[in-house]
């Protein structure tokens, strides 16, 4: 019994160890938000360019 709780609880550190770094990696990896001066440009753009 002590044997399976041993277990238990090492694949339950190993797993959120896991689980933890793969949630930082889709951090780093998410795209940025352009800044705002660079949405505010391309909003004044975008009429324009259907203008044309």
């Amino acid at each position: 019994m002590i044997n399976l709780l041993i277990i238990a609880a090492s694949l339950f550190i190993v797993i959120k160890k896991v689980m933890g770094s793969m949630k930082k990696e889709e951090e780093v990896f998410a795209p940025a938000e352009p800044p705002a001066q660079e949405v505010l440009l391309s909003e004044i753009r975008d009429p324009l360019k259907k203008d044309s």
